[in-house]
């Protein structure tokens, strides 16, 4: 009861390389992972404010640190993890409508 399904990655990367493709195929390659989704949120004069949300059966969330690591992202905050046999979906907040 334990798998990892769902991550939501707050994450800081270099503005240069690698490109968020890029990032978002490296991740696609972390056991257990099936889905990844990098949304840009912010850009800096240095760095790239992502939202990356992850979808998988049992997700490795060290090899997914790993791989952001190795690419020179950050992770700032985790904002969502979804534990168990599925996912619950959840009604968005006031904070996720504005």
């Amino acid at each position: 009861m334990d798998k990892i399904r769902r991550l939501v990655l707050d994450v800081l990367k270099p503005l240069k390389d690698p490109s968020v493709i890029e990032v978002a195929k490296a991740l696609a390659n972390v056991k257990g992972v099936s889905a990844v989704n990098v949304t840009v949120n912010e850009v800096d004069v240095e760095t790239m404010g992502l939202i990356i949300t992850i979808e998988g059966d049992d997700i490795d969330y060290r090899e997914v640190e790993d791989v952001l690591r190795n690419v020179g992202a950050v992770i700032h905050s985790v904002d969502q993890v979804v534990v168990g046999e599925k996912i619950i979906e959840t009604a968005m907040t006031i904070q996720n409508r504005t």
